[in-house]
């Protein structure tokens, strides 16, 4: 004989499978842990130098996570100072920058990180002899 609690265990059974689903398909599309390996990421030239592109996309805490390596030639900004609608760290790796940063220039070499604040005006520059490259990771977290 069926009894009340058999059907409220069932019940209760179905529902948590069919929400685990519906999470699962949710998270299908987000990053998951990874390696990226340096070497397998060819650059890619741009007018300024070229970038390596690691990662753009969405995660499980953030609507978007960017993840690039910038190299500058001498003389050469990626652009024109600008304000981000996002926040991103630029952790130099070789070289040095200029940086803009709340209205104040800066110079900076390897192992400076610079925090870029959402909507705050800002800008870097290779402003010595030789190639800058520097990391760069940019996130937009998720609005409730």
């Amino acid at each position: 004989m069926i009894t009340l609690r058999d059907i409220a265990v069932a019940t209760a059974a179905v529902f948590l499978t069919l929400s685990l689903i519906a999470h699962t398909e949710q998270i299908q599309g987000l990053q998951r842990s990874a390696v990226f390996d340096w070497n397998s990421i060819p650059p890619k030239p741009t007018e300024s130098g070229s970038v390596r592109p690691f990662f753009k996309g969405p995660t499980a805490t953030l609507n978007s996570l960017d993840i690039h390596v910038s190299t500058l030639d001498p003389g050469k900004a990626p652009h024109p100072p600008h304000k981000h609608l996002n926040e991103e760290l630029v952790i130099v790796k070789e070289g040095t920058l200029e940086v803009l940063e709340n209205g104040e220039t800066k110079r900076v070499g390897p192992g400076s990180v610079l925090f870029v604040g959402l909507n705050q005006l800002s800008g870097i520059r290779n402003s010595g002899p030789r190639t800058v490259t520097y990391y760069v990771v940019g996130w937009i977290l998720h609005r409730s």
